[in-house]
């Protein structure tokens, strides 16, 4: 029985899931990288960094090209830069949500007005 694409897809975004990942993907954005700038930027241990790369290669989602001793990733296709940026128009929208909320709460409320007793 075929895997339905709904399915395939949550497969998909769970492999995106990592925050590693996210910020590979982000720094590739502006074209490729080798390994030793990747560790810079995203500050982590080559072992981590080593396996996260591994899952994006895996998926499909990058590449990795040998120039010498040197490993150079880059995003295989337009389309994963393009769903970054989508990303972050969606939390930019989701979040201005939020500041407005904040900013409601954050005005003052408006005073009571005070009880008079008739006495």
């Amino acid at each position: 029985m075929p895997v339905p694409l709904y399915q395939v897809k949550a497969e998909f975004f769970r492999m995106l899931g990592h925050p590693v990942r996210i910020r590979v993907l982000e720094l590739l954005q502006d074209g490729p990288m080798p390994v030793r700038d990747l560790l810079t930027a995203t500050g982590i241990e080559p072992s981590s960094l080593s396996q996260q790369l591994a899952v994006l290669r895996r998926s499909g989602i990058v590449t990795a090209t040998r120039e010498g001793p040197t490993v150079v990733y880059e995003l295989a296709g337009g389309d994963v830069a393009e769903l970054m940026r989508a990303a972050r128009r969606i939390l930019t929208e989701m979040l201005a949500g939020q500041h407005e909320l904040l900013e409601e709460l954050r005005e003052p409320a408006e005073p009571r007005k005070a009880e008079v007793s008739s006495r």
